[in-house]
């Protein structure tokens, strides 16, 4: 399951907007630093306006939509590498996750403080990353020294060393480690650390109500420095996630287009983090269940296959596969098999998104 680690500093929407992502979660957002006392987990479905009319087609009795976890982690400050705040505690949850989103304040509202007492989106992000790469840092350095004394006729030692003493410098500037151009190997060599600042970001600017549609000048400075950054940006509203949540399903879309826009922050998000790590969806369909599921931009039909179950990509012969616009079009998979459109494809296929498939076995 894709896991994404939602960080910020103190006071920027980081719980409001995990609360309402997840509207059942009880991360407690409350007008003060380190309210979110434990990291939160909230798993929420994937929407995908796909399912139900793949569900309707094939007279599914259920649903089931692929999932994302959300951890909401408690908010950072100035410090936090060296244990000011809640420290280094915080740091190791956010090692264990897929993506980064890093929630960047960029509305006013004199009822809520501000940890540095001004609204500054760029030193607010400046004073995260350089806490995350200190952090990284300080790793580094530790197993640099041991990685050097034992790889003397170690070839795979040195291919760390030498990925470490790329990292070094441009972590030393503050910068993130994910801007050094790392070999294959190299890059394997050091997958182990965790290192924070190679994780994938996407800066979530939280914006008031108004500026929703259009954004504002916080909003430009954060594109710019994103863009810097090969990062992506999206646009969300705490604030309007809230609401949203209290609305009735059918009210929610007039609700979203009375603001000019035609999503919800947790489609958006979601969105921008699939195109992020590059990730795609496959269905499975039939009378028992229409069921979405992820897979990484690449995989050959046995692996995909293998994301249902293990057997499955161990005996696997072949998958039945089927556009899923194909299938739309034609009405039904019968139909679609009479005009040619579903075929059978090998264990070189690569999976394509939105492909509807039934794999075939020896088990």
């Amino acid at each position: 399951m894709l896991q994404a680690g939602i960080v910020g500093l103190p006071n920027v929407g980081k719980s409001t907007l995990f609360n309402a992502l997840v509207a059942n979660a009880k991360a407690q957002a409350a007008n003060f630093p380190f309210c979110t006392i434990e990291p939160n987990v909230g798993i929420v479905a994937v929407p995908d306006e796909r399912l139900p009319i793949l569900a309707k087609i094939a007279a599914s009795a259920e649903i089931i939509p692929t999932r994302v976890e959300f951890v909401d982690i408690a908010g950072l400050v100035k410090g936090a590498s060296k244990g000011e705040g809640l420290g280094n505690q915080f740091l190791a949850n956010i090692r264990e996750v897929d993506a980064i989103a890093h929630v960047v304040r960029c509305f006013e509202d004199d009822d809520i403080i501000h940890v540095s007492g001004s609204i500054d989106p760029i030193r607010d992000i400046e004073i995260i990353n350089l806490e995350l790469a200190l952090a990284d840092l300080g790793q580094i350095e530790k197993r640099l020294d041991r990685a050097k004394k034992q790889a003397r006729g170690n070839k795979e030692l040195q291919i760390e060393v030498d990925a470490l003493e790329k990292l070094m410098p441009v972590l030393n500037e503050g910068k993130p480690a994910r801007q050094v151009s790392l070999t294959e190997e190299e890059a394997i060599a050091v997958k182990a650390l965790g290192l924070l600042t190679q994780k994938p970001v996407i800066y979530a600017a939280n914006v008031s109500e108004d500026d929703l549609a259009t954004g504002n000048p916080w909003v430009d400075q954060v594109k710019a420095l994103a863009a810097q950054e090969n990062a992506q940006v999206v646009i969300v509203s705490a604030q309007v996630e809230s609401e949203l949540v209290e609305l009735p399903e059918d009210e929610r879309a007039d609700f979203l287009e009375s603001l000019g826009v035609q999503e919800g922050g947790l489609k958006s998000l979601i969105r921008a983090t699939y195109d992020l790590l590059g990730l795609r969806t496959y269905f499975t369909v039939g009378p028992k269940e229409a069921r979405a599921w992820t897979i990484t931009a690449g995989m050959v039909a046995p692996q995909a296959a293998g994301v249902i179950h293990t057997d499955f990509e161990r005996c696997f012969i072949r998958a039945e596969t089927v556009a899923y616009d194909d299938l739309i079009a034609a009405g039904s998979k019968p139909a679609a098999k009479e005009k040619g459109l579903v075929r059978s494809e090998g264990k070189e296929y690569v999976v394509k998104e939105g492909d509807v498939i039934l794999f075939h076995t020896s088990a």
